[in-house]
């Protein structure tokens, strides 16, 4: 296992309509297994460690790639309470998955969400000279269960697109490990359909370890800091922060 290469596969969830009811199904069935991987409480405490100097009063301007129907997200909202009352989080995704009622969710909280339908890499492709709209910075960009999804040259075209964006970058995805495989084979075990048995094995065979995201990071090494590790049983985390000099995708 040690040894086992990284191996990226098409998963079948990326290939239904929004509509499917298979995928919806298997959407439902990623709300468990983040329950399971306990990913909503790795995220607040890397977003808490992450923003620890920041004024708790200071206004966050926050984008999650690949976020889905935004039900992750919440989810940290809500563990987070009232901690960051002034949050402005858009939620990116190729298929329109965030409902009316996730939105008013977030408005409950004191967060304002809005939703954008458009894959990552024409996101990637649009300037930003107008800092408008997409075309814009965040104050943090986050990422759940979305890099595993792609080979290296689309990581290293991400990631540099990432680095110019934000001062602050949260992701966390599967761990490449012996552990982390057993466990993908056992999610029917929890009520997941043959859709979600079969990509939790592909995801973890797509899945990090070491350092392996830290090695495709462009950012200059004099201002950014990166860290990178294990998190719960079945996750793999990497942070990276701007030290705030230098250049860096923050207004």
């Amino acid at each position: 296992m040690l040894n086992m290469p990284r191996t990226v596969t098409a998963e079948t969830l990326d290939g239904l309509a929004e509509g499917d009811p298979s995928a919806m199904r298997s959407r439902r069935d990623l709300q468990r297994i983040h329950w399971l991987m306990g990913t909503r409480g790795i995220m607040a405490r890397a977003l808490q460690r992450l923003l620890a100097s920041r004024p708790p009063t200071a206004p966050l301007r926050l984008l999650e790639l690949g976020a889905g129907d935004g039900s992750l997200m919440l989810g940290v909202a809500r563990t987070l309470g009232a901690q960051w009352p002034a949050v402005e989080i858009t939620l990116l995704d190729r298929q329109d998955l965030v409902t009316r009622s996730t939105l008013d969710s977030y408005a409950s909280l004191g967060w304002t969400a809005s939703s954008q339908v458009v894959d990552v890499f024409d996101w990637v492709s649009t300037p930003l000279p107008g800092m408008h709209g997409l075309n814009t910075r965040f104050d943090v960009i986050v990422a759940n269960l979305f890099l595993h999804h792609f080979e290296e040259p689309e990581l290293v075209t991400l990631l540099a697109a990432i680095e110019s964006r934000t001062r602050h970058f949260l992701v966390c995805e599967p761990r490449r490990a012996g552990l982390a495989l057993a466990g993908s084979h056992l999610v029917g075990a929890v009520g997941a359909n043959a859709v979600t048995r079969e990509d939790a094995v592909l995801s973890v065979h797509a899945g990090f370890r070491g350092k392996e995201l830290s090695a495709l990071w462009t950012g200059d090494p004099s201002f950014w800091t990166l860290s990178e590790s294990s998190a719960g049983l079945f996750s793999h985390c990497f942070l990276a922060k701007h030290s705030g000099q230098g250049r860096a995708g923050s207004p």
